[in-house]
């Protein structure tokens, strides 16, 4: 089978009826869930929603007071209130669960014969599961083929060793959660889901919480905070109105109304909402988020780790010349020696999965009369190791007859080959030609080894240097674009791989990498002080010949050095380093499954041209997400003290807003800062901004200062329409229906002002966001009905106000905002000069 596993004959494997048989009888491959009552799921969203509490108790006094009409009109605050907080969630939970569905990992099984990928909850009871090197075994089993086969099972027994297994073994199972760490095998199925092992464990992983990030740490004591403030205003007003008029229901209707204008319930919600849905949108590009945190961590990268292979290449390995040990001669592709291109498949992994194995395996097949490899089983494997790394694999045969063959590293290859100096010395000169014109290169050598006595390392076996390979891998035609954008974003690009020096630097100089002429290697990083290998890392660009310690040591370096990393990787050796990134990111083609689950994103694609879309993303989310803190803040100030002033201060109209106007602005404001601003395009210049640290406070002492500044302002404007009215003897409905109505253009007007901290909002225009027109729309025919239709103002206790009045309305909303716009215009001009 070309390019494939020769699966054993007598292993066959389920038929479709066997898997819906035992599907129907024993389950799903599905983890156990939490089982939650639906009345204790109710309740704890009652309490966990504080604007609730208060509606409901509102609700309750208005009641108690005989006040139907507010009181019917207060049950359906609540339930719009609880519908948009219903339909938040849903939107949130649905991008989760999709986003859950797309992480959830393939297995391989034999079905009827034949290698099948499948989602993971589809293994059943009896399936033939084929596990390899990189895997994470997702059911428990028990080996019935293998070879060279080891697994850390550290998941479970903590500790972090290769245990060696196979099917004769005294232990022959293998646990779902665990990783293969070398070799392959085909196991029996016996447990799934919640039966497995790990399942039974189920409780305590379903208890673990992911922990929460810095910027969910800001906004949680800021909530905290305001709710805290708004209980001691609460008591306050509650106990000043009553020792006033000694009504205690009139008394907590003022102080709740109060406190509902205090409470930022909008901020936690908008956080979840952008949070979940900025992820969906990732997925939609071709980035699976596995942590919603990362999206936070996004817009802060300042240092991109890339490896060369697959990511700033293209992947598909040519063999475009070799160097045979034979004659010492190159030859160029279409006349390359069958024996060179034969030891070097055999050394190849039997289920190739790396692109130069695909080749070997195909120009195998193309050279050779007979194929042997139906006829040699694998008896040992020595797996990739050493630095530099090589790899060993023995076949034989049923009459005794072995094949020993290693590739690797040049440097490897040559120093197990005990060649004289000077015939070394010319190999390495042919290695460096080779790679100076970006070809990977790669060493082959043959052993004569026989018996069974394996020796503890490959190194100790005796080879003959057979030749050298050079494969092209070239540059992806748009990775040039791509570093370009990171680094007009302020990012920079370190190049970490295994390959040589000579190679990465001239795939690095085609690719545009900055600083392209000067490499490091993993062991001379590896013997630097922390201080040195930070500096080295800040002045060098290319680190060669990486090994997983020497990786995981830069990245570490790095973030010590205050750089907020991401790293890509796709390989088992990765695995450490990704964890450790503040942004991992795996291949989705080339990736296995080990590094898969290290990462925080995944490329779909293995696109790096996709994680510029996601620093973008990142920074979009990021951004609107503190517009609309800030819209929250700002208009929250206006609420809280056009409802409190008059109070506190003995003016002639006191109660100028109830419970109702208060709900009715709380409603149009919840969509506006949690659908509206997440919905906002990202600005033109967000990628041409150097990244924000990521110790950075949420919001700076001057951005809280501009939003209280904006709020005080809208405050001034709405209690000049206050007295402007009262001078005019106007009457209490006519100057609540001038002061509700200032207060939400203002809203509307802070709504368009705050789409851009920077740009105009006549310039944000530009920028289509069909939501925020539609929001808009909304408010200005609910304010047009709470004005002009009799029964809904009489309702509202407002009136109709005339021309003249909107139009001076309008005038104090407008002025009590654009102002800001001046501001943005001294900023730009500042920035220009």
């Amino acid at each position: 089978m070309a390019g494939q596993i020769n699966l054993p004959e007598h292993i066959k494997g389920l038929d479709e009826a066997a898997v819906t048989a035992s599907r129907e009888q024993h389950g799903s491959n599905t983890p156990p869930e939490p089982v939650t009552s639906p009345l204790k799921a109710v309740l704890k969203e009652i309490t966990e929603e504080p604007m609730l509490v208060l509606l409901i108790a509102v609700t309750a006094i208005y009641f108690v007071m005989g006040e139907l009409g507010e009181a019917y009109f207060m049950l359906a605050a609540i339930a719009l209130v609880s519908g948009i907080s219903f339909y938040q969630d849903s939107r949130s939970r649905k991008a989760l669960e999709a986003l859950e569905k797309m992480n959830e990992p393939l297995s391989t099984v034999i079905r009827s014969g034949e290698l099948k990928s499948i989602p993971t909850s589809e293994i059943v009871k009896g399936d033939m599961m084929l596990v390899s090197e990189g895997n994470t075994i997702n059911a428990d089993g028990i080996i019935v083929h293998s070879n060279d086969f080891s697994v850390n099972e550290s998941a479970l027994t903590g500790e972090a060793y290769a245990v060696f297994k196979q099917s004769d073994s005294e232990d022959n199972k293998v646990y779902s959660g665990t990783v293969v760490v070398s070799g392959l095998a085909i196991c029996e199925v016996q447990d799934i889901g919640a039966q497995t092992k790990i399942g039974q464990l189920g409780e305590a992983i379903l208890n673990i919480k992911e922990e929460i990030t810095p910027l969910q740490q800001q906004i949680r004591q800021f909530v905290k905070w305001m709710a805290v403030a708004g209980v001691i205003v609460f008591l306050g007003v509650w106990l000043f109105n009553y020792i006033r008029s000694g009504s205690l229901t009139d008394s907590l209707l003022k102080g709740l109304t109060l406190a509902m204008s205090i409470l930022p319930e909008e901020i936690p919600v908008a956080f979840t909402t952008f949070m979940a849905l900025g992820s969906r949108r990732l997925m939609q590009m071709g980035i699976i988020v596995k942590r919603i945190r990362t999206v936070e961590a996004l817009g802060s990268a300042t240092v991109i780790c890339t490896d060369k292979t697959g990511t700033i290449t293209e992947n598909k390995m040519s063999l475009q010349a070799v160097y045979n040990g034979a004659d010492y001669t190159i030859y160029e592709a279409g006349h390359f020696p069958p024996a060179l291109i034969t030891s070097a498949m055999w050394a190849s992994e039997p289920v190739p999965f790396d692109p130069m194995e695909k080749t070997l395996h195909r120009l195998y097949e193309e050279m050779t009369p007979v194929d042997e490899r139906t006829n040699y089983t694998m008896v040992h494997e020595y797996p990739l190791e050493g630095k530099p790394p090589m790899m060993t694999h023995i076949f034989e045969n049923a009459a005794g007859k072995r094949i020993v063959a290693a590739k690797g590293a040049p440097e490897a290859i040559l120093q197990v080959s005990h060649l004289p100096e000077k015939e070394k010395q010319t190999i390495l000169d042919q290695v460096n030609i080779l790679a100076a014109k970006g070809y990977r290169v790669l060493g082959v050598a043959t052993s004569d080894f026989i018996g069974t006595n394996y020796p503890a390392t490959q190194q100790e076996l005796p080879f003959v240097f057979v030749g050298l390979l050079a494969f092209y891998d070239p540059p992806k035609s748009n990775i040039r674009k791509v570093f370009q954008q990171f680094y007009q974003a302020g990012i920079k690009v370190k190049i970490i791989t295994g390959d040589n020096a000579v190679t990465t630097r001239a795939i690095a100089q085609q690719a545009g990498l900055q600083q392209a002429d000067e490499a490091v290697n993993g062991d001379t990083l590896m013997q630097m002080n922390e201080n040195k290998m930070q500096q080295t890392l800040q002045s060098v660009n290319i680190f060669t010949r990486m090994f997983p310690e020497a990786k995981l040591a830069a990245i570490n370096a790095l973030k010590a050095d205050n750089e907020v990393v991401a790293m890509t990787g796709d390989g088992v050796n990765d695995g450490p380093a990704l964890k450790a990134a503040h942004i991992g990111i795996a291949m989705g083609k080339k990736g296995t499954e080990i590094a898969k689950q290290a990462a925080a994103l995944i490329l779909v694609n293995d696109d790096l041209s996709n994680m510029v879309d996601a620093i973008a993303m990142g920074r979009r989310i990021y951004t609107n997400i503190k517009k609309a803190v800030q819209y929250i803040i700002s208009i929250h100030i206006p609420i809280i003290l056009t409802v409190s002033l008059p109070l506190f201060l003995g003016w002639i109209y006191p109660n100028i807003f109830t419970p109702v106007h208060v709900i009715f602005l709380e409603v149009i404001m919840g969509p506006t800062c949690s659908i509206v601003y997440e919905n906002e395009p990202m600005e033109e210049n967000a990628m041409l901004q150097p990244p924000r640290p990521i110790t950075q406070t949420f919001l700076s002492f001057r951005e809280m200062n501009i939003s209280i500044l904006q709020g005080l302002i809208i405050t001034a404007g709405v209690l000049t329409a206050y007295q402007w009215s009262v001078a005019r003897d106007s009457g209490e409905v006519l100057t609540r229906s001038m002061v509700f109505t200032t207060l939400v253009l203002a809203n509307i007007f802070l709504t368009l002002v705050n789409r851009s901290f920077y740009y105009s909002f006549i310039h944000s225009m530009r920028n289509r966001n069909k939501l925020m027109v539609g929001v808009i729309g909304i408010t200005l025919l609910l304010l047009a009905a709470m004005l002009y239709i009799p029964p809904v103002a009489r309702f509202f206790s407002i009136t109709g106000l005339s021309v003249y009045e909107l139009l001076l309305c309008t005038a104090i909303s407008a002025a009590s905002v654009l102002w800001f716009e001046i501001w943005k215009l001294g900023k730009r001009k500042f920035q220009r000069n």
